[in-house]
């Protein structure tokens, strides 16, 4: 079973100016999980579907861009889940700057 890891980023940004800088740094995406590459991304409306691929397992994921947070939810496939909090941890740390 997946653990899902879910973290709420503020900002004051707005949907369209998060939107814009969130895609101008989805590259920076694969650095949350050490050796993970980004493999897929596409945007829906505010919703930002992306796919990271580490240790030969995938990482489905999505950020929801709302006006004043990025609601951003990783499945950890049960490989991947014991180190959740570190994963979690790190996303919470490095999210953020996309938005800067």
């Amino acid at each position: 079973m997946n653990e899902p890891v879910t973290v709420n980023i503020p900002h004051k940004l707005g949907v369209e100016e998060a939107k814009s800088r969130i895609g101008s740094g989805v590259h920076t995406l694969s650095d949350i999980i050490p050796g993970a590459s980004l493999t897929d991304h596409r945007w829906e409306g505010d919703h930002l579907h992306f796919t990271l691929e580490a240790v030969g397992q995938r990482i489905i994921s999505d950020m929801h861009v709302r006006e004043d947070e990025v609601y951003a939810v990783l499945e950890l496939p049960p490989m991947l889940a014991m180190f959740a909090n570190k994963i979690k941890a790190k996303l919470q740390k490095e999210a953020p700057k996309m938005l800067e």
